[in-house]
């Protein structure tokens, strides 16, 4: 199973210098009118705040089971397998129903998902066990809105009406609230600077690549081609798998190279007894986070403003509540609470805002 891991790794990485060779096709144009766009106020439909919504619950699942199943094998790993799971998911639908990796689009795509899901996750996973969850939370959560408005807003001259913002700050206010830590944080200065850089990094990533689909989705548009959630999500996943692919190697190559001389039954019994107890948390974690969820968001964001998406999605902690109750016992607390009915009243608000 391990000599197996290693292939598909290497097989990663010999197709990602095949599909980077394609990210040639991003022009700007001719002059600045080919990126920027009228800068209208848009508004955000039910359907698509729905399916944010519903990517909210996902993402609330896939955290829950990453934090079990980076605990059991590290989150390096844990990530690269999740993201193949959902690239082998998600190839399936876009091969079998839409256009696999063709498109106009497609290398768009794949840079959103190389920021937004490579850097963006390789930093989140740097900055949970210095910070902690819920710390982590509260910055990626609070600072991913604002930074997708004011990216799209400069690239691609979208904005948002004054209720919209104005909902969007309760919204973020609301999960801030619910999530600052009751109790001093007891860390050292270091692992405070680190972690808030690598959660700053991972909030600004996330936000660029949701605003990379965007400009995405303008451009499948103005080709004449319609993309679902799926197989947007499939061109995606490959480019943050690219990445993660390459960090496992890394973090790994040491590992590689011991078990490469040790006895092949203690290499395949280490590994089954490694899986035992962690494939059904990786399985759940791929399936909910980043195939349902990534379709989820593409869908939302094909025809609503990154800074409103991202807005909902930073409810995905307070959504966590109560899986954490039943699963690890952990009791809300009374401003949880009204932090989240704060924040739920704040994306209802914007859902209606135009």
């Amino acid at each position: 199973m391990r000599s197996c891991s290693v292939r598909i790794l290497f097989v990663f990485r010999s197709y990602s210098l095949r599909v980077l060779s394609r990210l040639h096709c991003i022009r700007i144009g001719p002059g600045l009118a080919a990126v920027f766009s009228t800068g209208r106020p848009e508004g955000a439909s039910v359907r698509p705040v729905f399916a944010a919504l519903l990517c909210t619950l996902l993402f609330s699942i896939s955290i829950t089971c990453g934090h079990r199943s980076a605990k059991l094998i590290g989150g390096t790993e844990a990530n690269f397998w999740r993201l193949t799971l959902a690239a082998l998911l998600l190839g399936v639908w876009a091969f079998g129903f839409g256009i696999g990796l063709g498109g106009a689009a497609f290398p768009l795509f794949f840079l959103s998902g190389a920021v937004g899901i490579g850097i963006g996750d390789v930093a989140l996973f740097q900055a949970l066990p210095r910070l902690g969850s819920r710390l982590t939370s509260l910055l990626t959560g609070c600072i991913s809105a604002p930074f997708a408005a004011l990216i799209e807003w400069v690239w691609l001259g979208t904005t948002l009406s004054v209720a919209q913002i104005l909902w969007g700050l309760l919204t973020v206010f609301g999960v801030g609230l619910a999530l600052m830590p009751s109790e001093h944080v007891r860390r050292t200065r270091r692992d405070l600077f680190v972690g808030t850089v690598a959660a700053v990094v991972a909030s600004v990533c996330n936000a660029a690549g949701g605003v990379l689909s965007r400009r995405a989705y303008e451009v499948a548009h103005a080709a004449g081609q319609n993309l679902d959630g799926g197989n947007a999500g499939f061109q995606r996943v490959l480019g943050g798998l690219l990445l993660g692919g390459n960090c496992l190697l890394v973090v790994k190559r040491r590992a590689f190279k011991v078990q490469a001389h040790a006895p092949h039954e203690l290499v395949v019994a280490a590994s089954i007894k490694k899986w035992r107890g962690v494939w059904p948390w990786v399985v759940v974690n791929g399936l909910a986070g980043q195939a349902l969820g990534v379709s989820c968001m593409q869908w939302a964001l094909e025809s609503t403003p990154a800074g409103i998406v991202f807005a909902i999605l930073a409810n995905t902690p307070i959504v966590i509540i109560p899986f954490s109750l039943v699963l690890e016992g952990e009791r809300p607390t009374v401003r949880s609470l009204a932090g989240g009915a704060i924040a739920v009243g704040g994306v209802i608000a914007l859902a209606l805002a135009r």
